[in-house]
């Protein structure tokens, strides 16, 4: 083998194609660790306005959903509460 393969493959494994996807990973990581901090901003800035953030979130996940499952959840929850006589 030459010197060149020795510093690529160790051990069966190319070691420079690994290093470059452990990186990108990492960076991807610090980029979802900003936005996460970003986003909680955000919902400390609605909670200084006088929103209520547990109704953000439940509205933020409910327009990722399909609006027929919006539609049997929120039933579901209707019915819940009747039988619990709220």
């Amino acid at each position: 083998m030459s010197e060149l393969e020795n510093t690529t493959q160790v051990g069966g494994i190319a070691a420079d194609r690994l290093r470059s996807i452990i990186e990108r990973i990492e960076r991807l990581e610090e980029e979802r660790r900003a936005l996460a901090n970003d986003i909680k901003d955000i919902y400390a800035e609605a909670k200084s306005a006088g929103f209520d953030v547990p109704v953000l979130r439940r509205i933020i996940r409910a327009r990722k959903q399909e609006p027929s499952e919006v539609e049997e959840q929120e039933t579901l929850f209707d019915v819940y509460r009747h039988a619990l006589g709220m």
